[in-house]
């Protein structure tokens, strides 16, 4: 497959993951912010928050000033001038899809297609009316429609595993800053071993909504969310779909099923990180700090989605 081609079909799935990702993040930030913040604030720090995430807050600080609850929305939603909002990461995937076009089914050119001019029109009629809510349940179900739209139309070959390599990637780098976001915002009571306050339980069960996980918590182990269990099924859990064992457990996979030898450097990176999750165990984890284990891992993914650029996705 040509190297432009492969990064077309890649970019295009990460920019729709990128976009699914955004809404979670944006959704569950909006609803904890509308809670009673017990004197740590008016909400706007966890509305804040996606624009740490995302590295775009000194962005939006240039542009608007402070920190308003509206503009903020729009920000990071609809604003066609932010490479970073939702608005833009659909049109980045719908360029990507467009220049791949012989090489994706009918199925997945209308859904991605469909969607951009959908947002366009939700732009128009600007978020206030369509509701944010509303707004981010819309953009995980196209995104879902996506993906069901590939996994059962498109045939099984290198174009069907670089859209699933992108989908993965991008994934992975959400979970660790989630993760990581989640754990710094409650600070102290991170480290608590008493983890039952309303905060903390809110704080860890709208991390895991946000990650369709919530359920899987429940099931595996029944008690109040807490730290100790929440990134031990986030971060080691093969079995948790957005996790980042699982993440990485996909891409080794992947890469090991693409032919040739330019990509052994991408192949190594993926198969020594899959194998730290798959034998590290959570008290490691903890033991060495969770933000501090984040915060190397996090340049780790990074690290992999540049070896998987320059082994499959530069032109030669």
């Amino acid at each position: 497959m040509l190297s432009r081609t492969a990064s077309d079909l890649y970019w295009m799935s990460r920019y729709l993951e990128r976009a699914e990702n955004l809404a979670r993040m944006l959704d569950v930030s909006y609803s904890l912010s509308l809670m009673p913040q017990d004197g740590r604030g008016d909400g706007l720090d966890e509305m804040a928050m996606p624009l740490l995430i995302t590295g775009t807050l000194d962005d939006y600080l240039e542009r608007h000033g402070k920190l308003h609850a509206e503009r903020l929305l729009h920000f990071f939603a609809l604003d066609a001038s932010n490479p970073a909002s939702i608005y833009s990461c659909l049109g980045a995937a719908r360029a990507s899809a467009h220049a791949v076009r012989g090489r994706i089914t009918a199925d997945m050119w209308e859904n991605i297609n469909s969607t951009w001019l959908e947002i366009r029109g939700i732009a128009e009629q600007g978020l206030g009316r369509y509701g944010l809510s509303r707004f981010c349940e819309w953009i995980k179900e196209r995104s879902h429609l996506f993906r069901g739209a590939s996994y059962g139309t498109i045939m099984r070959n290198d174009a069907f595993r670089f859209i699933r390599l992108g989908t993965f990637i991008e994934r992975a780098d959400n979970t660790l800053r989630l993760v990581d976001a989640r754990y710094e915002m409650l600070g102290d009571e991170a480290e608590s071993v008493d983890e039952s306050s309303a905060r903390s339980y809110y704080q860890w069960s709208a991390l895991l909504r946000a990650l369709s996980s919530f359920e899987a918590y429940t099931e595996i182990y029944r008690d109040a969310p807490s730290a100790h269990n929440v990134a031990e099924l986030l971060l080691l859990r093969a079995d948790v779909p957005r996790s980042l064992r699982a993440c990485t457990e996909e891409i080794d996979q992947i890469l090991a099923s693409l032919p040739g030898l330019n990509g052994r450097p991408a192949q190594r990176l993926a198969a020594e990180l899959d194998a730290r999750l798959r034998y590290t165990g959570i008290g490691e984890i903890l033991d060495e700090g969770l933000h501090a284990w984040l915060t190397e891992f996090i340049p780790k993914v990074a690290e992999l989605g540049n070896a998987i650029h320059s082994s499959y996705l530069e032109a030669v």
